[in-house]
Parts: structure tokens; C-alpha cells; sequence
């Protein structure tokens, strides 16, 4: 997704902790923004971080937001909802990290919001920016049974949600805009270990069509894996988040006879890796919320399809706290 479009558009962040500080490195790095300043609720280290990408740190997100034509939101999930309506309502253009809220009803007023105004509202889904998933959608064809496994050792990073809003939405989101058939049946298992918010789920998709999903996620495991495999008719595939690879085994029958003494080698599988054009999944996210915001692309993910996410989210998080 490379932009010929020079007009800059004025922007902010809100909120550079962890995520934003990667949504700092990104937006100061692009000619097509001008990075008016930044917000934290941490004033010390607002500053901090204003002098080291030569900004400024506003006293508040109102007069951060005030200033600017599009914004990025990374703060805690339960203060979403009153930043990105204040901005919105301000006429500025809203980039809001996942999930958009904490309830359905404020995020179909964001979005009746957004769609009055005329103006983008971009959910941080950011692994759709993966190169290897927008490759994905041009392979998969009949999926049968998706699996995927999100799994990590505890940080202590994100504590306000469970695994599910943190980590599984981005796969629901995938799998769910993958699979593209009606939704059957969910069902969610997790357990809370650390405190009140699942630290370890599994959501189990049925979809119309036979398809089958099973989506893990882990903050407790002593090994990271980011990976997502799909088993088709003629062909299984294994896509790897982290390193933006996608792999295609098809099964073989071949078998060779050696003479004289007869040993028979077998082919059981023929492996594929396919070409896939990498970049920084965050700066590809930023370039799209830009293009949309110029008129020179359509929003990847409708405010519909974030819904429909959120609400499996949502419900999968009541599930599991039903069953502790």
C-alpha cells in the first residue's frame, strides 16, 4: 500500500505507553504526517517523550485532540469510548486500538458518529496489515478446520482485559472475515489465574458450511508461538505471524525403487513457501487509516465486521466468567 499522496494531514497521539510509544516511532517516521503532539496521563513521561521525537506534550486530550486532523488512541480499553467521541464529535478522524470499547452500545454510537460526520474510524486490528495474512485470503479457498495459538509468558503489560479483547479478537477478526459465512455457533473455555481477567481461552467457531475453528491464547507459557494453520481439501496451510511466512503442504504419492537392492524412498508431502511482501504490519495499518482518510482507499475493516468481532469477544468474556 504505497502513498504518492503528499498532502499532510495534522496528528496526535493519545496515550504512549507501551503501544503508543510503537505508534510514536511509526507516525514520526511518516512524510505524509505532521505529528502535532502527544498526550499521556503521565505527565513526566509525556515529556520525555515529546523531547525525544521533538513534539509536544499537551496538558490534556482534549486540547491535543483540538489541534489535530486524525488521532491515534492507545490507552486503557475503558477510556476509548470517551476520547474517540470527543474526537469525533470534534470532527477529527479516529485510529483506536482493539477493542473498540467495552460494550456493544458505545461502539455503535462511535460508529452512527463516525458515519454522520463523514469520518474514518479505524479500529487497530493490526495483524490484518500482516503481510502474510492479506496474502492468506488469495490462497485460502474451502477451509475445513482453522486453528490458531497465541501464546506468551506473563508480563503484566495489559491487566485491565483477559486474553480474549487482548489477544483472540485479532483472530476472530481473522478467521471470521476468512472464513466469510454466516457464524453458526460459538463456544468459550478460559481460566483466570492471576486475577480477575482470563489468562488462558479457547473459542470454538462453527460456521455455516462445516467450517470449524479453534482459537488458543496463553499469557502463561513459557514459549511464544504466533501461528495459524488451515486444513483444506487438498492442501494444509501454516502461516507464521512473526516472521510473515506462509507454508503449503500437499500430499504426495510418489515412491522410487532403487535397483538392485530395492529401497524404496517415499514423498509423502511436497512443501510451498510462498512469496510474501513484508513491512511493519503498525505502518501499514497507519498508511491505510491515511489513504482513507484522503479518499484513495476504502476502510479494510468496516464498522459491521468490528461488531460482529466484538460481539463474539464480548459474549466469548461472559462465557468464561460464568463458568469460574
Amino acid at each position: 500500500m504505497q502513498n504518492t499522496n503528499t498532502k499532510k494531514i495534522r496528528f496526535g497521539i493519545v496515550g504512549v505507553g507501551h503501544m503508543g510509544s510503537y505508534h510514536l516511532n511509526v507516525v514520526s517516521a511518516l512524510p505524509t504526517h505532521e505529528l502535532v503532539g502527544i498526550f499521556d496521563a503521565r505527565p513526566e513521561h509525556a515529556q520525555e517523550k515529546a523531547a525525544q521525537f521533538a513534539t509536544r506534550a499537551f496538558p490534556t486530550y482534549e486540547e491535543l485532540i483540538r489541534a489535530c486532523d486524525a488521532i491515534a488512541i492507545a490507552v486503557p480499553t475503558h477510556l476509548h469510548y470517551a476520547i474517540a467521541k470527543y474526537a469525533l464529535e470534534h470532527g477529527v478522524h479516529v485510529l483506536v486500538e482493539k477493542p473498540i470499547t467495552l460494550d456493544v452500545g458505545e461502539a455503535e454510537e462511535l460508529i452512527r458518529i463516525a458515519q454522520s460526520k463523514n469520518l474514518i474510524l479505524q479500529v487497530g486490528h493490526v495483524e490484518r496489515f500482516n503481510g502474510a495474512v492479506m496474502t492468506l485470503g488469495k490462497i485460502v479457498t474451502e477451509p475445513l478446520l482453522i486453528q490458531t495459538r497465541r501464546l506468551h509468558p506473563f508480563t503484566g503489560r495489559i491487566l485491565d482485559v483477559g486474553v480474549v479483547l487482548d489477544l483472540l479478537i485479532h483472530d476472530i477478526d481473522i478467521v471470521v472475515n476468512l472464513v466469510g459465512k454466516p457464524l453458526l455457533r460459538h463456544a468459550a473455555f478460559g481460566s483466570c489465574i492471576t486475577g480477575k481477567h482470563e489468562d488462558i481461552a479457547v473459542i470454538e467457531l462453527q460456521f455455516e458450511g462445516g467450517c470449524i475453528a479453534t482459537l488458543t491464547a496463553s499469557r502463561l507459557s513459557q514459549y511464544k508461538e504466533r501461528a495459524l494453520t488451515i486444513t483444506q481439501k487438498n492442501n494444509f496451510l501454516i502461516l507464521n505471524y512473526g516472521s510473515q511466512e506462509i507454508e503449503i503442504h500437499r500430499q504426495g504419492n510418489s515412491v522410487t525403487v532403487t535397483a538392485p537392492d530395492e529401497i524404496k524412498y517415499s514423498q509423502e508431502s511436497v512443501v510451498e513457501r510462498v512469496f510474501v511482501h513484508k513491512d511493519n504490519p503498525l505502518k501499514s495499518e497507519h498508511v491505510h487509516f491515511y489513504n482513507c482518510i484522503v479518499g484513495t482507499e476504502k476502510p479494510l475493516v468496516t464498522g459491521e465486521a468490528d461488531l460482529k468481532t466484538l460481539k463474539i469477544a464480548l459474549d466469548s468474556v461472559a462465557q468464561i466468567q460464568a463458568n469460574q
